[in-house]
């Protein structure tokens, strides 16, 4: 991990970063920051893995020194933004224990049946640590009982496809 550090903190990975897909996003109700990613802007056959698992490292590094919280939002991916499992269990098995042990909540936004089956799977097989912290939530409203709106910047296509299951399921 300290050799990918370090080099998360010399190498370009503007190919990354630009995308926008990852981020920190303001503070929770308990002032915890929150780390945000983007499953449709994440082009992963597109993008070198290798410079992904650095960014993330790059931009978590400072924010897993205490409680964290991610919210992923799962809202319009297709295939083209699912990695691999084992490019998940690498990312997984090559974070320190700090990263499962401070992360306080990971919402899944918009899931669909297979993210579901995915993520239970995950956490069942491959990451117990971080089973209970893992919370489906069916629309962004949902997020505002754990964070202020005004603390969660995000897509604006995230919110019109919110207005409009909202608007189908009424």
């Amino acid at each position: 991990y300290e050799k990918l550090l370090r080099r998360s903190k010399i190498e370009d990975l503007t190919e990354v970063s630009g995308i926008g897909c990852l981020y920190q996003s303001g503070v929770d109700r308990l002032g915890r920051p929150v780390v945000v990613f983007i499953g449709k802007w994440f082009p992963y056959n597109k993008i070198s893995l290798d410079k992904a698992l650095l960014y993330l490292i790059y931009l978590l590094d400072p924010i897993v020194r205490g409680d964290y919280v991610i919210v992923y939002f799962h809202t319009l991916t297709s295939n083209s933004n699912y990695p691999s499992f084992s490019w998940l269990r690498e990312v997984y098995n090559v974070l320190p224990y700090k990263y499962k042990k401070n992360l306080k909540a990971f919402y899944v936004v918009h899931p669909t049946f297979w993210t579901k089956m995915v993520t239970w799977w995950f956490t069942t097989f491959m990451a117990p640590a971080i089973k209970q912290k893992v919370h489906s939530l069916p629309g962004v409203e949902y997020l505002y009982s754990v964070m202020s709106p005004d603390q969660l910047e995000i897509p604006a296509f995230i919110t019109e496809f919110d207005m409009t299951v909202s608007i189908k399921n009424s």
